[in-house]
């Protein structure tokens, strides 16, 4: 794809972005798409065949820019004297990345149409926070390796860390369908449910 070819894919999807989360995947026409990208429709149709394909695509994009983030997670240092305030940080930057407006608007256009498209949602899924999931179990094993951490099943206390973090946060804005929280409610959330985390593994 040469560069002028490359911009004009990349505006198309910036384009089907704003206007997939703004009007939902039903309420979203090619043209609408081709307007906001400043292209002709026959343009669109090019680079992607269908609404369908483009939907997919963007979806599974959205994968592609979490993965540096969630392989930051297993950056953690072996310490034992700073575990909490390791873990604290790592806390607050899976919340940041997770809760991220354009994920949570994402998530919740991904989960209403989950019985149309459920082999996409089952793809954005495995490739991103269950893959999330994965590194910090791998994260945990390793601190329990060393002996910082009791754990008998990683990925579970994968879950029941991730749950701490993002049960308060993301119900309220997968409900209100707006992220309410502010940069002092993730660090709190960050701190108590590390906590409450090593309260029950350390």
């Amino acid at each position: 794809m040469d560069s002028r070819s490359a911009r004009k894919h990349q505006a198309i999807m910036d384009a089907a972005t704003t206007v997939f989360l703004d009007k939902g995947y039903s309420g979203t026409s090619m043209d609408d798409i081709a307007k906001l990208a400043v292209v002709s429709k026959q343009t669109v149709y090019k680079h992607f065949s269908d609404k369908e394909k483009l939907f997919a695509d963007i979806v599974l994009a959205t994968t592609d820019r979490l993965d540096t983030e969630i392989d930051l997670l297993a950056g953690i240092p072996v310490d034992a004297d700073n575990l909490e305030e390791n873990l604290t940080r790592l806390a607050r930057q899976f919340l940041t990345t997770l809760t991220h407006p354009q994920v949570i608007q994402l998530r919740r256009l991904i989960i209403a149409n989950a019985d149309v498209f459920p082999d996409l949602g089952a793809a954005w899924y495995e490739r991103g926070f269950e893959r999330g999931l994965t590194t910090l179990a791998a994260t945990f094993q390793r601190l329990a390796d060393q002996g910082l951490l009791h754990i008998d099943d990683a990925l579970l206390a994968a879950n029941h860390f991730s749950g701490l973090l993002l049960w308060i946060p993301v119900n309220k804005a997968m409900f209100t369908g707006r992220t309410q929280h502010t940069k002092a409610d993730l660090d709190r959330h960050a701190a108590t449910g590390t906590r409450v985390f090593l309260a029950a593994y350390r």
